[in-house]
């Protein structure tokens, strides 16, 4: 029976790589530079070569890379990495010239041109048009048959940057979100999602699949950086969630041990995140997850059951309390009682007006404003977490 199962997984998973028509592949610093501040050419010529052939096949490929740090400092000479803004920024600037300079050598071998794009928290998260017009600029490289290789702006904005994304695995997830991809493998130094981590690394197996139904929270993940890197498993997957959430794919897997070719042609290799049962539209895949939440609203257990179980929008009496402060249209979170975030959404509310209607019957609320109460939050505003 157990034989079974595990293929039947493996025909699963062989069938959703097939869907796969675009697909964004990050790779980490201690793959990127091997953990000696000096650039892995044999591990970027295999990822080459596997994207190259993955075009061949006819699919859209984007690479979100780390390692201009890493590659900063060993061209510096420095073993350890900075801490100071000033010293990440210039160490970036030099690192980051010399990761394209190779991506744009390797690829260039097989006739295939690179498109450098360095993005900001600004360009994915602040700003609708913005966001749009980068969505096109990625549709029109992969229109011209380039590879884009993105990265963080590490010389602009280190700091904004490392809180907003944690060494790119979030930035890797915005960006399949943006483009629409419908995987995103994420190439490490582990294996995958363990189901447990002791104090000298992971216990047990991997976990092979990960669906919607698995409680991630009962992991004990630990968070770990290495010296040239700082994400670490839980920044992993939490980008695995984000795309679950959305509708799409993640796998995370070991950059030395795992090839990009084989997970497509879907061997069972790292973890695979399932894809939850609806996918997002545009519109509310940039509620929730490409705009920035500009304050919380805090629920009872009545209304998260509502707006979780029933879908149902959120009433004022369902809100208990706010936090931050925020304009009507604005994109805010929804936390239960106990500080978890269940949703966010468009509120019709301003933080001031929720003071007032908070808890509050509808009549009750058209006595206070002079006007018919409306939802906090209605549910086609509202994006599940």
């Amino acid at each position: 029976m157990e034989k079974s199962s595990v293929t039947d997984n493996a025909a699963d998973r062989s069938a959703r790589m097939g869907k796969v028509k675009r697909l964004v592949v990050k790779i980490g610093s201690r793959i990127v530079a091997g953990g000696t501040n000096q650039l892995d050419h044999q591990v970027l010529q295999r990822l080459a070569d596997d994207v190259v052939a993955l075009k061949k096949r006819g699919l859209d490929v984007a690479i979100v890379t780390s390692g201009a740090v890493a590659a900063g400092m060993g061209r510096l000479g420095l073993s350890q990495r900075p801490t100071a803004i000033a010293e990440l920024q210039a160490v970036a600037a030099v690192g980051q010239n010399l990761l394209m300079s190779t991506y744009e050598s390797l690829f260039k071998s097989h006739d295939v041109a690179v498109g450098q794009v360095l993005l900001t928290a600004e360009d994915i998260l602040e700003d609708r048009q913005r966001y749009l017009n980068l969505r096109n600029t990625f549709r029109q490289l992969f229109a011209y048959g380039a590879v884009p290789v993105i990265n963080e702006n590490d010389s602009v904005a280190v700091a904004e940057l490392k809180r907003t994304f944690g060494e790119n695995d979030a930035l890797a997830a915005y960006v399949a979100n943006l483009i629409r991809a419908e995987l995103l493998v994420i190439f490490s130094d582990i294996d995958g999602l363990y189901r447990s981590y002791g104090p000298d690394g992971p216990d047990g197996d991997v976990i092979s699949i990960v669906d919607e139904t698995m409680d991630l929270n009962k992991l004990v993940i630990t968070h770990r950086t290495s010296g040239v890197g700082c994400g670490g498993m839980q920044t992993k997957v939490k980008a695995a969630r984000l795309l679950m959430a959305c509708g799409e794919m993640t796998v995370i897997a070991h950059g030395n041990h795992h090839r990009l070719l084989d997970i497509l042609d879907g061997q069972p290799l790292g973890t695979l995140f399932e894809p939850s049962r609806k996918r997002l539209g545009s519109r509310k895949r940039w509620i929730g997850f490409a705009s920035p939440c500009n304050g919380t609203l805090i629920v009872d257990s009545g209304a998260e059951r509502a707006i979780t179980k029933s879908g149902r929008s959120l009433l004022p009496a369902g809100v208990l309390d706010r936090q931050g402060s925020f304009a009507v249209g604005d994109v805010v979170r929804v936390e239960n009682i106990h500080s978890a975030e269940v949703a966010r959404g468009l509120t019709r509310y301003a933080s001031d007006e929720i003071d007032r209607v908070r808890g509050k019957s509808s009549p009750d609320v058209e006595r206070l404003l002079g006007r018919p109460a409306l939802e906090v939050i209605h549910r086609d505003d509202l994006v599940l977490i």
